[in-house]
């Protein structure tokens, strides 16, 4: 929805990431042309090679394309862009998601109605009409998962659909673009709980989400990316106990894999996978630990705090 001429400026820059997104854009697209609340789009596409420059350039949105050099991931295009976005609220919304029209207009009105918050996560459903995430929990070994049934306040925000203030975004550290995708979502609200502020899961904000056809969930690279992020956020941001605990399991269980029995299917139970993941945690660790030390001063909230009323939950 375009913003007329002498209307207010829009609050809220909408940012899609898109990679090789010619077969899904279009849709989402053309369901923001349909929110019934203005709004800045940017689209951020990371280096496509098929043909989705050309379909972003024809659209009748006419969106604002920000074209990076390289494939950055969800999080790192995220990232790069943060610092365009000038406007109250920054939206980030999946290639694959289709909002519904009073999608925006909601999750605005939330955070205008709840002044503590400083996100709102949709709820995304997904193309059958079940309910994919109306938020996401902390779990007690530090997995971030989706939920399915919440009340209003949640641990966190889906970053496949959720409005954020951006002033609280940018003074809780920004997005982590190093981590390429995955776990960027729950690693913020992380840094938000730890900087004071609540996240509100919306109900009526509705997204139709295609869930899979940006990525490949269950392959090896997706749960190179899970197992590896989610140790870099628990080292970043959670108690140094709940980390260095978890920490150790995965390499227990790596350790005890040649030698146990009925070993499970998944990818992410293979040795050599976990073996990269350790490394590229090791690797990035001593990064890790100084983004722990910011992110500690920064805090208004311990981080023991935060565990105790969330983990479980």
């Amino acid at each position: 929805m375009s913003n007329p001429s002498g209307a207010p400026s829009p609050s809220t820059t909408v940012v899609v990431v898109t990679w090789r997104g010619r077969e899904h854009v279009t849709e989402c697209l053309d369901a923001l042309s349909a929110q019934r609340r203005a709004h800045r789009l940017l689209v951020v596409d990371n280096a496509s090679d098929d043909g989705t420059a050309g379909l972003l350039a024809a659209h009748p949105s006419r969106p604002e394309v920000v074209r990076l050099p390289r494939n950055t991931g969800y999080a790192g295009a995220l990232a790069a862009v943060l610092p365009r976005v000038g406007t109250e609220f920054v939206a980030w919304l999946n290639d694959d998601a289709a909002p519904e029209p009073t999608w925006l207009a909601a999750l605005e009105d939330e955070l205008r109605r709840d002044r503590g918050a400083a996100a709102a996560t949709s709820s995304m459903l997904l193309p059958d009409g079940s309910t994919q995430s109306v938020g996401v929990r902390i779990t007690t070994d530090g997995h971030g998962a989706d939920l399915v049934l919440a009340g209003r306040d949640v641990f966190g925000f889906c970053g496949g659909a959720a409005l954020v203030r951006t002033a609280e975004l940018v003074g809780a550290g920004g997005v982590p673009g190093s981590f390429f995708c995955y776990y960027e979502d729950t690693d913020t609200s992380w840094r938000l709980r730890l900087s004071g502020h609540r996240i509100v899961s919306v109900g009526p904000a509705r997204v139709r989400h295609r869930h899979g056809a940006s990525s490949e969930p269950g392959s090896p690279l997706f749960h190179r990316w899970n197992e590896r992020n989610r140790l870099l956020m628990l080292l970043r941001c959670a108690p140094a106990g709940v980390a260095l605990r978890e920490l150790a399991r995965f390499a227990a269980i790596t350790a005890l894999l040649p030698v146990r029995g009925g070993r499970p299917e998944g990818a992410n139970f293979r040795v050599g996978l976990r073996l990269r993941v350790i490394g590229e945690v090791l690797l990035r660790l001593p990064s890790a630990l100084v983004q722990r030390g910011a992110i500690g001063r920064r805090a208004k909230v311990s981080r023991a705090v935060v565990w105790r009323e969330w983990a479980g939950r």
